[in-house]
């Protein structure tokens, strides 16, 4: 009994807790938003970019480059989280992007557009060995250049980054910083040209642009950072050097916003018919199985509220679909709850007593939860699969939603609704308050 106890208290304060995280459901708790809404709910930015395929590499076919800009665009949204962006590529050099509850245009053309081309440069020197400046009083930067592998001289750029750079912050000043490594290659490269800088400025640019000159303290091989970057900057920044730099310059041709396409009436009437149906349900138990049919109830409540609160602390977004399998996952609980019950009133009818009808009910009825759930699980990860692999993000979107739903959903009907049970019987001992008439 002691143990029972324990684990009440456990999901008591885990309900308690899931409670606070997500009412209300628009508020910040623990630094996250509200619930993130897809853009068939909420709506989002919506983005169409041209793509200059004049600048792509001639090795290249079109379709090869355009295939590698979505690609590189997809990961540099989807860092941000499980946001389901639709990215799609329209007629011969186009590509849309709807982000959804991104209403920040220019953030999202920022992240989005930038070549992300990263160039180490030096500061270009005269025949005595004395910095160059030009008519503004501004160092002029050259390209950095070291001799390879292969012995050939090559500009020490971006692609020979390893894709794990990361923002951290300086132990020292607490300043963001972006922590890079290099490849093999770019190791040397960057060995040899630290070393003949060594107490000098060593521009790093993005897109042309400088972003940072610190000043070579030591001999650097493999790895190194950027500073003179914002939090916000550095992990943009980050994002980009790991997705890797675009293969052709992105223009953008259309920016807007845009609403919801179901609308909010659409969006009050889906809860309304979904509140209906739960009561439904909770309706047929609380008849059918009596006061097991209330510790269901109590054990859906608590389901929904870990659910939601998992779904709002990540964040996940939803869309028409997830709200789909979270219903779904929903019903595969109370099928959970249903296998138990009948289990259970069955070892009550052959003359066991209540606490044992109770554990070899739950016995007895978990192969069948577990195998039913394996193959939920099974059939989510080919989702999972089929959808990032053909872009389909809206269904990926409902395997994510549908696999932490039914993965819950065990947890609640092999541990929530057990607990209570085996609290309740302690009161409620006639076998007729289970439904079951000797």
């Amino acid at each position: 009994m002691g143990r029972n106890i324990r684990l009440l208290v456990f999901i008591l304060l885990l309900f308690g807790f899931a409670l606070w995280a997500i009412v209300p459901l628009d508020s910040e708790k623990l630094g996250r938003q509200g619930l993130t809404l897809g853009l068939d709910l909420r709506g989002g930015s919506h983005l169409v970019y041209e793509a200059d395929l004049s600048q792509k590499d001639p090795s290249q076919s079109d379709d090869d480059a355009m295939t590698g800009v979505l690609g590189k665009i997809e990961r540099r949204v989807n860092a941000y989280g499980v946001a389901e962006p639709i990215i799609q590529r329209q007629g011969q050099n186009r590509i849309l992007v709807q982000l959804p509850g991104v209403k920040d245009i220019d953030e999202a053309v920022g992240l989005i557009g930038q070549t992300a081309q990263l160039d180490f440069k030096e500061i270009e020197l005269d025949e005595f060995g004395e910095p160059l400046f030009d008519e503004e009083g501004e160092p002029q930067w050259i390209n950095a250049m070291a001799k390879g592998i292969d012995g050939e001289d090559k500009h020490l750029t971006g692609k020979y980054l390893k894709p794990n750079a990361s923002p951290v912050l300086d132990p020292q000043t607490n300043e963001p910083q972006v922590a890079f490594e290099w490849d093999e290659e770019g190791a040397i490269l960057f060995e040899q040209i630290t070393g003949r800088n060594l107490q000098k400025p060593l521009g790093i640019f993005l897109d042309d642009e400088i972003i940072s000159a610190p000043t070579v303290q030591a001999v650097i091989k493999e790895s190194g950072v950027i500073t003179g970057l914002t939090l916000e900057e550095a992990r943009t920044l980050a994002i980009q050097l790991n997705s890797g730099s675009l293969d052709v310059p992105l223009t953008i041709i259309q920016e807007q916003d845009v609403d919801a396409t179901l609308g909010s009436d659409s969006i009050q009437k889906s809860l309304i018919a979904g509140a209906i149906g739960l009561a439904l349900v909770i309706l047929f138990m609380l008849l059918y199985y009596r006061v097991s049919g209330l510790v269901a109830a109590c054990a859906l409540a608590v389901y929904g509220v870990l659910l939601i609160a998992i779904f709002k602390l990540v964040p996940i977004t939803l869309t028409l679909p997830g709200i789909a399998a979270l219903i779904l996952s929903i019903g595969m609980a109370v099928d959970a709850n249903v296998l138990i019950f009948e289990r259970m009133k069955e070892e009550l009818r052959a003359g066991r007593g209540l606490l044992a009808s109770v554990e070899v009910g739950f016995n007895r009825a978990w192969p069948a939860i577990r195998d039913s759930n394996i193959t939920t699980f099974i059939a989510c990860a080919v989702l999972y699969w089929f959808g990032g692999t053909f872009g389909a993000f809206m269904v990926r979107g409902f395997a994510l939603t549908l696999f932490i739903g039914v993965a819950l959903s065990m947890f609640s009907a092999i541990v929530v609704t057990r607990t209570f049970l085996r609290f309740i019987i302690r009161f409620a001992t006639n076998p007729s308050a289970y439904g079951v008439h000797r």
